[in-house]
């Protein structure tokens, strides 16, 4: 635990509350962009932030609808993320600045690349969502999510029953339960699901359920990657079960100049099982492409 998160400043961005995390006092602005579902910034980027500080001043957001950032009304969807990163950037005085995203955060990050390459001068995407044109039980699950009431009953049910979180960080986001600390990574995740329960959100966020279509995905960034001139580096644990390598192959070869690093013994949260070997590629790459 480091002492990032014992001081905050509770922003509005787009008429909204963000709670913002800082670290790091010189050199090129970097933002980091957590997951969906029961990610916060402390849970992801906890044993990231010291390694990269000495080289950067980091900004950290609790996304909306997450940790700190709460309440939030309306639809978040991919459209409502780009607009909320152009407004972020402005509110914290940040003409450009290189992203850090997972999952979620990885996803919003390359929209938001792709319709401003202006404003960021390098990305890191770590199995992000948004590749790919169909995934596994598509119907099923676009039904599912757009069933009245289904997703705030997920919350709850999550809330009620820890035993269940717990099974879901083993299999799909971690490498299992002797990563490190997953004690802790799963208090901070159940503590998030018992705030969603209690501010009636749904369990996943707005641009994971409006991603999907019912026979293909609305959200697919591969044809679009031809076109992403932002210098980026993609991230995948080889144990992840989310996000396939043949999704990220094809990213990194659509991708002009880009390139993939599989990161052995990592789940789907890469900083949760190997940060300190995640945080010096991420200083490596970030010390070629900013200054």
């Amino acid at each position: 635990m480091t002492g990032v998160f014992d001081t905050y400043t509770d922003l509005t961005v787009l008429g909204g509350p963000v709670r913002l995390y800082r670290a790091g006092g010189s050199g090129p602005p970097l933002l980091l962009l957590h997951g969906g579902m029961l990610d916060t910034a402390q849970g992801v980027w906890r044993h990231v932030v010291p390694d990269l500080a000495p080289d950067h001043r980091v900004y950290l957001i609790d996304l909306p609808r997450h940790g700190g950032s709460r309440p939030w009304r309306g639809v978040l969807d991919e459209a409502f993320y780009t607009r909320f990163l152009d407004d972020l950037l402005d509110v914290l005085n940040l003409p450009r600045v290189s992203v850090i995203g997972i999952s979620l955060g990885a996803g919003i990050a390359i929209g938001y690349a792709l319709k401003h390459p202006d404003r960021v001068d390098a990305l890191i995407a770590i199995a992000p969502g948004g590749l790919g044109a169909r995934r596994k039980a598509q119907f099923l699950t676009w039904l599912v999510t757009r069933t009245p009431g289904v997703m705030r009953l997920s919350s709850r049910y999550l809330a009620r029953r820890p035993r269940t979180v717990r099974e879901s960080m083993i299999a799909n986001l971690t490498a299992g339960a002797g990563t490190r600390d997953f004690d802790t990574i799963l208090a901070l995740a159940t503590e998030e699901a018992a705030a969603k329960a209690e501010y009636g959100e749904p369990a996943l966020d707005d641009w994971m359920v409006r991603a999907y279509g019912p026979l293909a995905m609305r959200v697919n960034y591969l044809p679009d990657l031809p076109g992403l001139t932002t210098p980026t580096l993609w991230v995948r644990g080889d144990r992840d079960p989310l996000v396939g390598h043949a999704e990220m192959a094809a990213a990194a070869a659509a991708a002009p100049g880009s390139r993939l690093v599989t990161m052995p013994g990592a789940g789907h949260i890469v900083t949760y099982d190997r940060p300190e070997e995640f945080s010096r590629l991420a200083r490596d790459f970030l010390a070629t492409v900013t200054r």
